[in-house]
C-alpha cells in the first residue's frame, strides 16, 4: 500500500489538548475542542472558569520569524494596555510550540480568549470606539517596521492578480478589471500619508464586544507594514457591505472616523484615498484565496469571482456616483 503525503491535516483535539496541558501546566479538567479549520486551525481550551484560544498555523504558511514578529507586536500592545488577544507563555517561558504533523512542521501559539461576542450590526457608539482603539494601535506603531510583509502595489495587487491567473482566464471581464485597477494604482498616490504597522483585517469577525461595549481585537495573522489608511479603509469597506441602508452606513462610518480622529489625525488626502485603499485590500484577499486554494477551493469559482469583483465595483461606484470627495468636510 502506497502512503501519500498530505498538504493539510487536522490534528486530534484530544491529543492536542493533552500536549498543551502539559506544556502550559493547565489543570486536567481543561478540554480541547476544534473551533474551525481555515487559513490556520483554531481550537478552544476551556474549563468551567477559564478559556484559551490555540492557533495551529498551517504548514509553510507563516515562518517562525513572522510568528515571532506577530508575538512581539501583541506584547507591545498589551504592555500599553490596548485591548487585544495576547500570546501566553508556556511553563518554560516560550510562546511558540513546534510539532511534526503529517505534512511537516506546524507552529502553535496559545492566546488569551477575547470576552464577548461578534457583533455584525454595530451601533454608532461601537463604531466610534472601534475607530478610537484602531487609532491608538496606529499611534503606538506609527513609523515602526516589523520583520513582515510590506503592503504596497506589488503585494496588494500585482501578486494577487498573478495568483488568480492560475485559476481564471485573463480574458474574463473581472480579471481585466483587476488588472486595470492594479495598473492605475500607484504607490506614489500614497506619498505623505502615515506609515506604520497594520493589522490588515480589522472587522467584526476579528473582534469581540461585551455587553458593556468592551472591545477586544484579535487575529493579527496578516499584520505587516504599510500605509495605515489601509486599515481604516478596510473597516469602512466591510461596514459598507454589512450596512445595506446607506444612510445608516454614512452615519456609522462618520462615527468610526470621528472615533479614530479623537486620538489621531487623518489628512484630507488620506480620507480621499479610502475608496482606492479599501478596494486594494479586497483584491489582496481575493489573491489570498487563490494562494490558499486548499482552503478556499469550495467557493473559488467564476461565479464567486463575479460576485467578489462586483462588490469592489459597487464600492468604487458608490463614491463616484455620490460625487462627494471623502474629506474632512464630509466626515466632520
Amino acid at each position: 500500500m502506497t502512503v501519500f503525503p498530505v498538504t493539510t491535516s487536522t490534528l486530534s483535539a484530544k491529543e492536542l489538548g493533552d500536549f498543551i496541558k502539559d506544556k502550559y501546566h493547565l489543570n486536567e479538567d481543561f478540554k480541547c475542542a476544534l473551533f474551525r479549520t481555515g487559513m490556520n486551525h483554531t481550537y478552544f481550551l476551556s474549563n468551567d472558569s477559564k478559556k484559551y484560544v490555540l492557533r495551529v498555523y498551517s504548514h509553510n504558511w507563516r515562518t517562525k520569524t513572522e510568528i515571532v514578529e506577530e508575538i512581539k507586536l501583541l506584547k507591545l500592545l498589551k504592555e500599553n494596555d490596548l485591548s487585544v488577544s495576547f500570546p501566553i507563555q508556556d511553563k518554560n517561558g516560550e510562546f511558540i510550540q513546534e510539532i511534526i504533523a503529517p505534512e511537516g512542521i506546524r507552529h502553535l501559539v496559545l492566546f488569551s480568549f477575547a470576552k464577548g461576542g461578534k457583533v455584525r450590526f454595530m451601533d454608532n457608539e461601537t463604531c466610534f470606539d472601534i475607530g478610537s482603539l484602531m487609532s491608538k494601535i496606529h499611534n503606538l506603531t506609527s513609523n515602526k517596521i516589523i520583520n513582515r510583509e510590506y503592503y504596497n502595489k506589488k503585494s496588494l495587487l500585482k501578486l494577487p492578480y498573478e495568483r488568480l491567473t492560475q485559476f481564471f482566464c485573463d480574458k474574463l471581464p473581472e480579471m481585466a478589471f483587476i488588472k486595470e485597477f492594479g495598473e492605475n494604482f500607484k504607490d506614489s498616490d500614497f506619498e505623505n500619508t502615515q506609515n506604520g504597522v497594520l493589522h490588515m483585517d480589522i472587522w467584526y469577525d476579528n473582534m469581540a464586544i461585551t455587553d458593556e461595549k468592551e472591545i477586544t481585537i484579535f487575529d493579527f495573522d496578516f499584520c505587516g507594514n504599510g500605509k495605515q489608511i489601509l486599515d481604516v479603509a478596510y473597516f469602512c469597506k466591510q461596514l459598507f457591505f454589512i450596512e445595506s441602508d446607506k444612510e445608516k452606513y454614512e452615519s456609522k462610518v462618520q462615527s468610526f472616523l470621528n472615533g479614530y480622529r479623537k486620538n489621531r489625525s487623518l489628512s484630507e488626502k488620506e480620507l480621499e484615498l479610502i475608496p482606492k485603499a479599501g478596494a486594494s485590500v479586497f483584491v489582496f484577499y481575493l489573491g489570498i484565496q487563490a494562494q490558499r486554494f486548499d482552503w478556499s477551493n469550495i467557493f473559488l469559482t467564476e461565479n464567486y469571482l463575479k460576485m467578489f469583483v462586483g462588490r469592489i465595483k459597487s464600492w468604487l461606484k458608490y463614491y463616484e456616483k455620490r460625487k462627494i470627495t471623502v474629506n474632512n468636510n464630509s466626515y466632520s
